[in-house]
């Protein structure tokens, strides 16, 4: 006699694929969005230390809307660990540049900060237009409020 116990381990097992167009929405609600998918908030066997989230692709990152002047004042920080290697980017040359780097870094800093986190912004697509290659998992589309 064998039974199957429901838990938050096999829950891991079965991960799903969302995908979060980010035309025209505002970069907070669609980081939020994804980093609640990720995390695995969104299911009701959601464990805090077990990885039960799922995959997220967000497409036209490139087009994510700033609202009032962070386009101009937000600025990203990078450093080399060595003196005086501080690199500072202003959010508009940033969206020149690596379109997808905005989205990554609002997820990233939503996530926790240990290596689980590190595991579950592994599981995050992001692409500065509307292609991405992940059509063979199927999807679903996630309206953002």
């Amino acid at each position: 006699m064998s039974t199957f116990i429901a838990s938050a381990g096999h829950a891991a097992q079965s991960t799903r694929w969302h995908l979060i167009d980010a035309n025209g929405q505002v970069l907070g609600r669609i980081a939020t969005r994804a980093a609640r998918l990720l995390q695995g908030k969104h299911k009701p066997t959601y464990t805090p230390f077990i990885d039960t989230g799922d995959h997220v692709v967000v497409v036209n990152a490139a087009t994510v809307k700033l609202t009032g002047r962070k386009e101009d004042q937000k600025i990203y920080r990078q450093h080399s660990g060595y003196e005086g290697g501080l690199r500072e980017t202003r959010a508009r040359i940033v969206r020149q540049r690596h379109p997808e780097r905005i989205v990554e870094d609002a997820v990233r800093g939503m996530l926790p900060k240990t290596k689980l986190g590190e595991a579950m912004y592994r599981k995050l697509k992001v692409y500065a237009g509307a292609d991405h290659p992940h059509a063979a998992q199927k999807p679903t589309k996630i309206e953002v409020a």
